[in-house]
């Protein structure tokens, strides 16, 4: 498996190349480029090998995750979008659904998961989305915030309130009914394909509902969020590495008062700090895979803790290594910059920092 992990990280080496800061001012990464990572199952390598994905372990799919983080967080945050969608469908779909959707997913298709709105965000009590029966059919409306990968998904999978429970459904992109409001300009990841998507009363039909629907909401939401939380843990940790390689690089090239910058003691204490991080955010996803792929009791906060820890030495890093770098990592495109965009955004995305303190506070006050 690690052989097929390292040619697979080597096969998106060489399609992102050195594209990603441009594809980060264009605000889009190219659709071949996406095209070709589903084709190859790179966007979905946990789902199983019977469904026709790469079946990869959560450990595996971690280092590729962060290798690709380190390349280029919008295709990093594509490849999760895509990922929750899959694992949503194995967890909650029937047998039927999984046997029709994974395959498209582990191929090619593209799939966005629509959880926040306008007034609902961390309370899913707010949530505003509803579908109901409609004659032999099924009507969604409602408005959901900030999709990522909307821009280029097939399918949407949509969290909504239904009866007393809740429902995910899944909805065509060329659906009447359907629009898709790319954001324009978002601080981080500017080339995920953000958007705001509109249904207005969609029609779908009876099976669209994964599992039936009439779930309980939370627990719809914190199946896919489980899968999205340490993905974008595993990516944080790529950009750690990215910006420990430019800071790095940077201290042992540039020479002030005539010695390399990594030799005066300020600037080492950020190269330290940058490293330590690195290393923490990496045992905390490792730990947070192990259990994953266990399938521990205790799997739920370690995949907190390692979303948590991660993202905010992420933030941390980046900005550590803008420092070091100085005005030759300010410039808009630098991967030190992009790094420093994209690290806020995973201290909001898939569960803020505080939500993940209020989760962990929970668990060390022993509270179910």
């Amino acid at each position: 498996m690690r052989e097929a992990v390292a040619a697979a990280a080597s096969a998106v080496t060489g399609l992102v190349g050195d594209r990603a800061s441009g594809w980060d001012r264009a605000g889009r990464l190219p659709e071949d480029v996406v095209r070709k990572l589903g084709a190859a199952g790179h966007l979905t390598a946990q789902v199983p090998a019977r469904y026709g994905g790469p079946g990869w372990s959560s450990a595996d799919s971690g280092e590729f995750t962060a290798h690709v983080g380190s390349l280029c967080g919008s295709l990093r945050s594509v490849m999760t979008s895509q990922g929750m969608a899959a694992w949503a469908v194995e967890r909650l779909g029937d047998p039927a659904q999984a046997a029709d959707l994974l395959p498209r997913l582990a191929s090619g298709g593209t799939a966005a998961v629509a959880f926040s709105e306008p007034e609902a965000g961390s309370d899913l009590s707010a949530v505003a989305t509803t579908v109901t029966a409609d004659g032999d059919g099924l009507s969604l409306t409602g408005r959901k915030s900030w999709v990522t990968a909307a821009e280029y998904a097939d399918l949407f999978l949509v969290v909504a309130r239904m009866d007393e429970g809740g429902a995910v459904a899944v909805v065509p992109r060329t659906a009447p009914g359907v629009t898709v409001r790319r954001i324009a300009d978002p601080l981080g990841c500017r080339a995920a394909g953000h958007a705001d998507v509109r249904f207005d009363a969609v029609r779908l039909p009876p099976g669209s509902l994964l599992g039936g629907g009439r779930q309980p909401l939370p627990l719809l939401v914190t199946t896919a969020l489980a899968y999205g939380r340490i993905s974008v843990a595993w990516g944080c940790v790529g950009i750690l590495r990215a910006c420990v390689a430019a800071a790095v690089g940077h201290a042992r090239s540039r020479q002030q008062f005539g010695r390399p910058l990594g030799r005066h003691q300020l600037v080492a204490r950020h190269l330290a700090d940058l490293w330590a991080a690195e290393q923490v955010a990496t045992r905390a996803c490792e730990y947070a895979s192990r259990r994953w792929d266990e399938n521990a009791a205790d799997l739920v906060t370690a995949v907190v803790l390692a979303k948590y820890v991660s993202a905010g030495h992420a933030a941390r890093g980046a900005a550590a290594a803008v420092q070091v770098l100085a005005s030759a990592g300010a410039r808009d495109g630098h991967v030190v910059a992009r790094a420093y965009r994209d690290a806020k955004l995973m201290e909001i995305i898939e569960g803020s920092n505080e939500m993940c303190q209020l989760i962990l506070a929970d668990h060390a006050l022993g509270r179910p």
